[in-house]
């Protein structure tokens, strides 16, 4: 199946204008641009490694947000880090993006420094947050799954959190569980991401 029709449930469907940003034009498939964003990832991954510290300051800017955005798919997509400029299955106007995104990191500063939540409501929250406002083009789930991480580690001194036995961007089980729980967070109710976490054994 081509980029155009192949699109996990859940996720953003690629548009001609899209796909015209990537990279590698030998990919036809979903599978093969799958390995390359997985290899870019890694990359990205590797790049967070080798940062000593951040800071609450440093990780919840839009400096920081679009950076890592890149770091991620920016081997891959040219428009990798920078704002999507169209509407999108999921996510808020293009237009509204900057400062959503702005309110969002500085209510997440405040979570932290206050300790509004517990360790896993937060990730809960500042995942969630991340996909409803869907900055970018693609992406943003894995994007906003690694960013969680980031807090994880940087601020609460734990380690990443697990979020599948298996593949999370794969149809299956999980995935349909895990969109469950982002669903209901919409609504106002992150019990359920919380719960799906801990099951994992976070």
């Amino acid at each position: 199946m081509s980029l155009l029709t192949e699109n996990p449930d859940g996720a953003t469907p690629l548009t001609a204008d899209d796909i015209q940003g990537l990279k590698h034009p030998h990919v036809q498939t979903r599978g093969q641009l799958n390995g390359l964003e997985a290899a870019n990832i890694l990359q990205g991954q590797i790049w967070l490694g080798n940062i000593k510290t951040l800071t609450v300051d440093d990780i919840f800017s839009r400096d920081f947000v679009n950076e890592l955005h890149k770091k991620l798919f920016g081997d891959v997509w040219q428009w990798a880090g920078a704002f999507r400029l169209r509407e999108v299955n999921i996510g808020i106007e293009p237009s509204h993006i900057p400062t959503r995104l702005h309110d969002f990191l500085e209510d997440a500063k405040c979570w932290v420094e206050y300790k509004h939540y517990s360790e896993l409501e937060l990730c809960a929250r500042i995942q969630h947050g991340l996909v409803f406002i869907h900055p970018f083009v693609n992406g943003n789930g894995r994007h906003s799954r690694i960013m969680t991480d980031v807090v994880r580690v940087f601020l609460l001194d734990k380690p990443p959190l697990k979020w599948a036995n298996a593949n999370i961007d794969d149809q299956g089980i999980e995935r349909k569980a895990y969109l469950e729980t982002l669903y209901a967070a919409d609504r106002g109710d992150f019990s359920k991401m919380v719960t799906y976490l801990q099951e994992l054994d976070n």
